[in-house]
């Protein structure tokens, strides 16, 4: 018999490249799951991993079990839904990775929707980055993620599968008082000598607005730097800064103002889940419930809402149970 457990440390080994990585993802020392990657090469007889210098790899036995171990561990979560729902409902544990600024604007509307229509359901909400949510999709810690597809230095790739939740604008945030507030786009280049809050260092939004602000000409002066849309809303309410932010991050309980851009930029908010994990009910529900928002109709796509889009090999572009991981940079 196999341990499911330790097939996931395969499994996340064969994902994440390295023990150390495993070890921090699992919440546990690197010779803890060397140990255990050890207990799973006597339980199958077979030599798994093989040293390269100081690190270690699959040996193709490895890879071989580690692709077999992704389809054992959805098969298990299907069936134990299956058991628990009687094939009746949707029901069982999804877990969603969402980013921050789509956590109540998207996630959260439809997790009580959910809890309503499905009680066996149980959503896990957790807040994860793009550069975490989809490593952690890919390995089997989430279900479902929302992200977006113009993050190109974590590009959705061709092992996944997309459906199409919404655009949002990239927006210019000021102090309702400030000069320039109220003018229509903005132009960047107008800005280049003000104090800019920026997210932290190589999340999606720090990344972009440096992009942008070099693309104007000039390089942003940066005097805070916040893991948390709210913290730099107060940031820029207290005339303290401006920010480039997206349109769902900013908070109406904030006094800020907000332009457009001149050359308007815009952000395109999916989906993913795991291109051929078995089909379960509930995260069926889950996707659909995130397709169709009832109290925000602006973020339903226009073009085929129910679509499942296959990337190709290229692609590249830029509840009632509901647990929150740490905060970490939003997209």
């Amino acid at each position: 018999m196999f341990n499911p457990w330790r097939l996931r440390l395969l499994v996340q080994l064969d994902t994440l490249g390295t023990v150390r990585a495993v070890a921090q993802a699992a919440n546990l020392s690197a010779s803890s799951v060397s140990q255990q990657l050890s207990v799973l090469e006597t339980e199958t007889r077979t030599r798994l991993l093989e040293r390269t210098g100081r690190r270690v790899r699959l040996t193709p036995a490895g890879l071989i079990l580690a692709r077999r171990a992704r389809e054992i561990l959805d098969h298990m979560t299907v069936v134990g839904a299956e058991l628990r729902g009687l094939g009746e409902e949707p029901a069982g544990l999804v877990r969603l990775g969402v980013f921050q600024s789509a956590i109540h604007s998207l996630a959260v509307p439809a997790i009580t929707r959910l809890a309503e229509a499905y009680p066996h359901l149980d959503v896990e909400l957790l807040e994860l980055e793009p550069h975490e949510s989809m490593p952690a999709l890919r390995v089997g810690d989430v279900d479902v993620i929302i992200t977006t597809t113009d993050f190109v230095e974590q590009p959705l790739g061709p092992d996944l599968d997309i459906v199409p939740l919404a655009t949002d604008p990239i927006v210019l945030v000021m102090p309702p008082g400030h000069p320039a507030a109220g003018r229509g786009p903005a132009d960047l280049a107008a800005f280049a000598d003000e104090p800019w809050a920026f997210d932290m260092p190589q999340s999606y939004m720090a990344n972009l607005a440096t992009r942008l602000c070099r693309e104007a000409g000039f390089e942003p002066r940066v005097v805070c730097r916040f893991s948390n849309y709210l913290l730099t809303m107060q940031h820029v309410e207290a005339g303290l800064s401006i920010a480039l932010l997206p349109g769902l991050a900013v908070d109406p309980r904030y006094r800020v103002a907000t332009r457009g851009l001149a050359a308007p930029v815009t952000r395109t908010i999916t989906a993913a889940i795991r291109r051929g994990s078995p089909p379960r009910a509930a995260v069926n529900v889950v996707l659909d419930a995130l397709r169709h928002d009832p109290d925000h109709p602006e973020l339903t796509p226009p073009a085929h809402p129910g679509s499942v889009q296959h990337l190709p090999g290229d692609a590249h572009a830029g509840h009632r149970k509901m647990s929150t991981g740490e905060v970490s940079h939003d997209a």
